[in-house]
């Protein structure tokens, strides 16, 4: 990822845009953690935030307009929350100092001609930045028009208290000065770096300074600097109707004045300066409408408790819509934003450096729901897999993420399960059946039966097509080997005479239509529509209907589901997130291979839905579901119910290993009883019969460890006589290495057979000596 691509990701997740409130206030308080801190009861903290950002805070904290009322978003639910209130309560209850920090002195001095609250802000802030300041008051005291506010609003005590703090850091104040000489501007000019005089100041010689169509002085509302180079200029007599404005208008001078003599553009990067309007995005779902709290005595203002029950309305504005809907982006406690960041950085780490957002880049399943959310559009899948072909790309890749998956690809597409047939005893098709790899291993004798009945139903021929859309090595990264699937697959289609495919799985139907839209399509469900059911096919109850998040696009589908359960009698639960928003069963992404806990939780929350039994039309979906203990059952249990008439979901999950070996039963059953072809092969380690108790099954699914590898070992173990046999408990324990994983397996003879006492695997290789004996 170059940096410009990681800007361009930054840039769509809004997560840390500034709420409403502080995007309207001039200065850009943050009123979202200063409310939350006064809720939590945190008061010194909250002056802290309040003096992070404000200038002289038991000044302001008193006397703000607080424009950020205005845009508080608990105004569209309720009343706003009183920030204005809560800032004097803040100021008036803590009582220690916030001494604001310091950069380091710098060698350059300042003049600031006036004492009125612009001025002070432009002194506040020089001084902060480490410069030299001298403060010219014509007057005998600080605060120009801040001395005319009621006592009751701005005791004299606290203005005087806070005006010392000038002195404190460092000004040098000099009250009675003349400045009312006709070269006042030029003496300053001279003697100083820089010059900010106060327009809101009495008796001030401007004779020098350019004047605008109005008589004032001409100052650009930008930069506040005026004709002369070097003079600034800002302030009103009216300030106090809007004190933040006039600290907005001295900041925004005191800004210019630090680039002006530094040599930096006065102009450039200032286009957030002020309010202006987020992109930052808050969902008030669920967010109960609330009035503000009353004050019991509305002239004293809250008092703590009140105070904090109004802190409490604040529903914190944030985005994090995608975050509320995706496990596996609430696993990792960030946000995509935080994630394009750790993947960047992940991909910039020195070689051999730990690469720790691996998992976080291979853990997401690619569903795209939270492009569906995101008000932006930020899809972690595209993210995620971007980043997946360059660590392909650059052998970065570990190689435990995926291998199983694409073990699993290559039987697919292998000779023991791959077919492209017209139908029997025809020579052309004008469909074509392509059920799914997936689909075949669980439900075979339901796939079997579903082609008979298109085979009834449609004229003109149906072909069939055996292999795997190539899902898995696009999740990977593994482009190779996807792209040689989809050749395949395109390769096949044209020597069958380009049929209409019918498609029962919709991740297979979504990938056709991105790589192969010159084939026709069409999804199973919605030729069954067309077509009628079958007499045969099972009545339905109540089902909450899960849908495939590879189906997101595709209401056409969803619908045609709905309408075939309808018919079939079912009442109909639509769960929370369903049409264009269902979430993954875990598998999408191979999320399950790469990270088995998060698909766990994935699918403990997706049952946490609803109590009713789920019916999906994915095949991953339902076998997933039905392992974690949920009766699901699939829509071709309901239409082709080949042993579940009685019960639907009383079908068991499909492991791993049964998959293999059902697709494989599946295309000799096929090719036995429809072409008369008898093409059984056997190799030598399937003819060693195994015997493996449910728990060591268990942990073999687990392990991702097929009864094939099992029979491997073996029947290599036996066939060489490399095995280790125990004396205490008489197993034996050989390995073998088919590919880059080792399998051991422990194991004893009985009879002819073999009784398997666990199985486990390492990514390993042994290595035997030369002088080694056996």
């Amino acid at each position: 990822m170059e940096p410009n691509e990681l800007r361009e990701w930054e840039q769509k997740c809004i997560q840390e845009e500034p709420p409403q409130c502080t995007a309207a206030c001039p200065i850009h308080l943050d009123a979202r953690l200063f409310v939350r801190q006064v809720g939590e009861g945190d008061w010194g903290g909250a002056l802290k935030t309040l003096a992070k950002t404000m200038p002289f805070p038991r000044i302001l904290g008193r006397i703000c307009d607080h424009p950020c009322e205005h845009a508080c978003l608990r105004g569209e639910a309720g009343e706003p929350i009183a920030i204005g209130a809560l800032e004097r309560l803040c100021v008036e209850t803590v009582q220690q100092r916030v001494v604001p920090s310091m950069l380091p002195r710098k060698r350059l001095a300042i003049a600031v001609v006036g004492s009125g609250l612009g001025s002070l802000t432009v002194a506040w802030d020089l001084l902060r930045k480490g410069y030299d300041l001298t403060l010219f008051e014509p007057g005998s005291r600080l605060g120009g028009s801040l001395w005319s506010l009621p006592e009751n609003i701005l005791p004299p005590e606290v203005l005087s208290a806070e005006l010392e703090l000038l002195t404190e850091l460092g000004a040098t104040v000099e009250l009675f000065a003349k400045v009312g000489r006709p070269n006042t501007v030029v003496t300053l000019s001279e003697s100083f770096a820089a010059v900010y005089i106060g327009l809101d100041t009495q008796g001030v010689n401007l004779n020098l300074l350019d004047l605008d169509d109005q008589g004032a002085v001409q100052v650009d509302p930008l930069t506040m600097a005026t004709s002369r180079t070097g003079v600034f200029a800002g302030g009103r007599a009216d300030d106090t109707k809007s004190p933040i404005a006039a600290v907005l208008a001295g900041r925004r001078a005191a800004t210019s004045i630090d680039r002006f003599v530094t040599n930096v553009s006065m102009e450039s990067g200032r286009e957030k300066e002020g309010p202006y309007a987020t992109l930052l995005y808050t969902s008030l779902a669920g967010v109960a409408p609330l009035p503000r709290i009353a004050a019991a005595n509305p002239a004293s203002g809250y008092n703590a408790e009140e105070a904090l029950k109004e802190a409490g309305r604040c529903i914190q504005c944030e985005c994090l819509e995608c975050v509320k809907v995706c496990s596996y982006l609430e696993k990792f406690k960030g946000y995509p934003r935080k994630y394009a960041r750790e993947i960047y950085n992940n991909e910039r780490m020195v070689p051999g450096g730990v690469h720790r957002a691996n998992l976080l880049v291979n853990s997401c399943s690619n569903c795209g729901l939270c492009a569906t959310v995101c008000p932006n559009d930020f899809h972690m899948g595209e993210l995620c897999h971007d980043a997946r072909l360059s660590m392909v790309a650059r052998a970065k890749m570990p190689p435990a993420a995926h291998e199983f998956a694409l073990l699993d690809l290559e039987f697919s597409s292998s000779d023991k399960f791959a077919l492209a047939r017209h139908e029997p005893g025809l020579t052309a098709s004008r469909y074509l059946f392509f059920p799914s790899c997936q689909l075949a291993g669980s439900a075979p004798g339901q796939v079997s039966e579903a082609y008979g009945f298109l085979r009834q139903q449609l004229s003109g021929g149906v072909g069939l097509m055996l292999n795997c859309c190539g899902a898995p090595g696009f999740w990977a990264g593994r482009d190779d080997l996807f792209y040689a699937a989809i050749r395949t697959l395109r390769t096949e289609w044209h020597a069958l005479g380009e049929p209409v495919m019918i498609v029962a799985c919709s991740s297979c139907l979504a990938i056709f239509r991105e790589q192969l839209p010159e084939i026709p399509l069409v999804s199973l469900w919605e030729v069954l529509e067309q077509t009628g059911l079958p007499n045969t096919a099972a009545e339905a109850g109540r089902l909450a209907v899960v849908d495939p998040c590879s189906s997101r696009l595709d209401p056409a589908v969803q619908k045609s589901v709905r309408r075939l359960l309808e018919r079939l009698g079912a009442a109909i639960e639509e769960l929370p997130l369903h049409g264009d928003k269902p979430e993954c069963c875990g598998f999408g992404g191979l999320m399950a291979n790469a990270n088995p806990a998060l698909a766990r939780e994935v699918v403990a929350r997706r049952l946490a839905a609803s109590d009713s039994d789920y019916l999906a039309y994915c095949a991953m979906c339902r076998d997933h579901f039905t392992a974690a203990g949920k009766r699901t059952t699939h829509l071709i249990d309901l239409i082709f119910p080949v042993e579940t008439r009685e019960d639907p979901a009383g079908r068991p999950a499909t492991g791993w290993s049964l998959r293999h070996e059902n697709r494989a039963r599946l295309k000799e059953a096929l090719l036995k009883e429809l072409w008369g072809e008898a093409t059984v092969t056997v190799a030598e380690y399937e003819r060693r019969r195994v015997e493996i108790p449910p728990d060591v099954l268990a942990l073999m699914e687990a392990r991702r460890i097929l009864v094939a590898d099992v029979q491997r070992v073996i029947e290599y173990g036996e066939r060489t006589g490399n095995r280790l046999r125990s004396e205490e408990n008489g197993l034996c324990r050989a390995y073998f290495r088919p590919h880059r994983v080792t399998f051991w397996v422990d194991y004893r003879q009985q009879g002819e057979g073999f009784i398997v006492a666990n199985a486990y695997c390492h990514r390993m290789e042994i290595v035997r000596s030369s002088h080694e004996h056996v």
